[in-house]
């Protein structure tokens, strides 16, 4: 069965860093046109641009979102955990509160990351159902 990348053997790694750069900058995986999210985090439906379902079944981006969001959360409880805080309280604190500002400041990039890693994981292993568009 091919992809729908069809015979373009060296466009892969390209095809794949465009999708995820489209995804950090919130926009269509597919077509880099459409919003991904309309305000800070509320997700679009489909694209208006080229018809893209973002998330066919609920849940399908679940597992892209934990490993985009908790793992960097989880580094940070390492980093306390382990006496990064507890060697310079100050120093400490102030990474904390940095780390956490910054994943509430980058969450919707992050989201976006996870929409492209599932409309990837879509194009290089189709469903016969799945409403992908077909490149232009």
């Amino acid at each position: 069965m091919r992809n729908r990348l069809g015979d373009r053997p060296h466009s892969g790694i390209r095809f794949v860093l465009t999708a995820l750069r489209r995804g950090v900058s919130r926009r269509c995986p597919h077509c880099g046109i459409g919003p991904l999210f309309s305000g800070w985090a509320h997700h679009v439906e489909r694209c208006p641009s080229c018809g893209l379902v973002y998330e066919r079944n609920p849940g399908d981006t679940w597992l892209f979102t934990i490993a985009g969001d908790r793992l960097p959360v989880a580094v940070a409880i390492v980093l306390v955990y382990f006496g990064f805080a507890r060697s310079h309280r100050a120093m400490g604190l102030a990474v904390f509160i940095a780390m956490i500002a910054l994943l509430v400041w980058t969450s919707p990039n992050r989201w976006g990351v996870g929409i492209a890693l599932h409309y990837l994981s879509r194009v290089f292993w189709p469903d016969p159902a799945d409403p992908v568009p077909e490149d232009r």
